[in-house]
């Protein structure tokens, strides 16, 4: 691959060094362009850097990854043979070190160093303040600080005075918090809550373990007919995604996947209109009278809570696995935020009227997401090397309504849906057809703007 000959590669940033800004950061570098990545730990990861210095990990001692292997390799960088189906996240982590060093992407970042704001300059490109506090000039910013970091806590009536922390903060049952021989209440239904749920309900621990669930979920085996049950799941581009969820959703009795087997209470939307939530052991769990099912909570009153079903119970903790904020701390919330997750975005990376700007990596991709970051990458490095053109703002609009419509015009009304995708039709359409479409743009009406700027720019340094 090479970049666009007549004009030289413009000054890329990129914020983060997880898997969107590795990706980012490889694909730049392929097409020859500049680019300095900011890191503000010192590793790269970002989420499945346990125990990651900045704060930024939602990873636990136990976690296993949920997609397999095999839907989990990004192309280019295939996982080793010898990877169990489900690996854990010390494996996902030297997973990303491989990546890393074989691709020799460290010696463009910047760790320890990660930015401190980023300001959009009159007239386009962008001026970083990082942590050694140095001011540079950019002419292109690429934002893949991950969307996974910064909780989201349930909002109820009343207090609870017992202990209370989020998933993100959750390591084991000793850390942060000695979980032995408590009455604990897990809020959330989520993969990170069926997680949590299954370890803390051990008998060995000696807890009395509630599940909580508002919109309760669907819940389907890792495994079927003995292979990673996502291997039988791939969506087509030729048929609507409507027809194919409601082929699923007629097959949905034959996964055994409905909670209300297990007590947990009816879902509030049908098969595939909302995550569902892969465990093996939880159905087990319940099942087998570890774990209590409970609807949504009511109220908290002291160490009681009072559920909706008109039950209550006491408990000592509360874990609320209930998802995260979309937050941009480095920007001027006029410039870039996401109120309550909404966040509308151009084939989910690009802002109408902000051409110099990128976003990597903030989606819900089913059945997988490092592929699917790679191929937002893919377009990263052509737009970045004048290869790939936007078209008109008002196009773009257009688009952003006609895909939000078809991704997650059928999912449930909540924070956590904003940014589902469907990564098998999203692959083929960037591939197929964006990358094409912006290479014709290119052709009729010349490179991108920022380009030009960043020509510019260059030649009025050159001539100090």
């Amino acid at each position: 691959m090479s970049r666009s000959p007549q004009f030289p590669g413009p000054r890329v940033a990129v914020v983060g060094a997880g898997i969107s800004g590795l990706t980012s950061t490889k694909m730049l570098s392929d097409y020859g362009v500049d680019v300095t990545t900011f890191e503000s730990s010192d590793r790269v990861g970002g989420n499945w850097a346990f125990g990651n210095p900045n704060g930024h990990s939602s990873a636990y001692r136990s976690l296993h990854i949920d997609t397999s292997k095999h839907r989990l390799s990004f192309r280019d960088y295939p996982m080793p043979e010898h990877y169990p189906d489900f690996p854990h996240h010390t494996q996902i982590k030297d997973y990303l070190d491989g990546y890393a060093d074989t691709f020799d992407l460290r010696r463009h970042i910047e760790f320890e160093n990660g930015v401190v704001h980023a300001a959009r300059r009159d007239g386009g490109g962008w001026e970083i303040l990082d942590q050694a506090g140095t001011t540079r000039e950019f002419d292109l910013l690429v934002v893949g600080n991950g969307h996974h970091w910064d909780p989201r806590f349930a909002k109820f009536e009343g207090e609870f005075t017992g202990e209370s922390i989020h998933s993100h903060a959750y390591i084991d049952p000793q850390t942060p918090l000695p979980l032995t021989g408590k009455r604990i209440l897990v809020v959330g239904l989520g993969n990170s809550a069926a997680d949590i749920t299954v370890e803390l309900s051990s008998k060995t621990l000696q807890n009395e373990v509630t599940l909580s669930t508002r919109s309760s979920a669907w819940i389907v085996p890792k495994y079927a007919y003995g292979l990673p049950a996502d291997k039988y799941y791939k969506t087509t581009p030729y048929l609507p995604l409507s027809w194919q969820r409601k082929l699923v959703q007629k097959m949905q009795f034959m996964t055994g996947s409905n909670p209300e087997l297990y007590g947990l209470p009816k879902p509030n939307h049908k098969f595939f209109e909302a995550h569902p939530t892969q465990s093996v052991e939880l159905p087990l769990r319940l099942g087998s009278g570890d774990v209590t099912p409970k609807p949504n909570v009511a109220r908290l009153d002291d160490r009681t809570v009072h559920f909706i079903d008109g039950t209550s119970a006491e408990f000592d903790v509360i874990v609320y696995a209930t998802g995260y904020n979309i937050t941009f701390p480095f920007m001027d919330p006029e410039v870039l935020s996401a109120p309550d997750n909404v966040i509308p975005l151009y084939k989910r990376m690009f802002k109408p009227g902000l051409e110099d700007l990128l976003l990597v990596g903030f989606a819900q991709s089913t059945p997988t997401l490092f592929p699917f970051v790679e191929s937002q990458a893919r377009l990263v490095g052509a737009y970045a090397a004048g290869l790939y053109r936007l078209p008109s703002p008002a196009e773009m609009e257009r688009v952003i309504m006609a895909d939000e419509q078809k991704y997650i015009g059928h999912m449930q009304d909540s924070a956590r849906h904003t940014q589902q995708v469907d990564y098998f039709v999203y692959e083929h359409d960037m591939r197929a057809k964006e990358l094409p479409a912006g290479r014709r743009r290119v052709a009729e009406l010349g490179p991108p703007a920022f380009l030009d700027r960043a020509t510019h720019s260059a030649a009025a340094v050159a001539a100090r």
